[in-house]
């Protein structure tokens, strides 16, 4: 599955305002990472992050159990408002 979808429909789940999230993939300095930014409106960032990263942190978990399934590389996921 691609990491970026994979991301994309956690995160829609999660928020109240679906369509202010955007993911997209960017390029890493190492070949072996794939780097993911999310953005989601401020009002939905807690729902994002969680009480003390917990959320997020399993979502990078989820995404980087399929990223290992599908050729084992690594994925950041960083989480940002507008």
């Amino acid at each position: 599955m691609d990491l970026v979808v994979l991301t994309d429909t956690i995160i829609k789940k999660l928020v109240s305002d679906r369509d202010s999230v955007s993911v997209k993939e960017f390029e890493s300095t190492d070949e072996n990472t794939v780097q993911i930014e999310v953005v989601v409106s401020e009002d939905d960032l807690g729902k994002v992050i969680g009480k003390n990263g917990k959320t997020i942190n399993s979502i990078r978990t989820i995404v980087q159990a399929s990223a290992s399934l599908n050729g084992g590389r690594r994925v950041k996921i960083n989480v940002d408002s507008y």
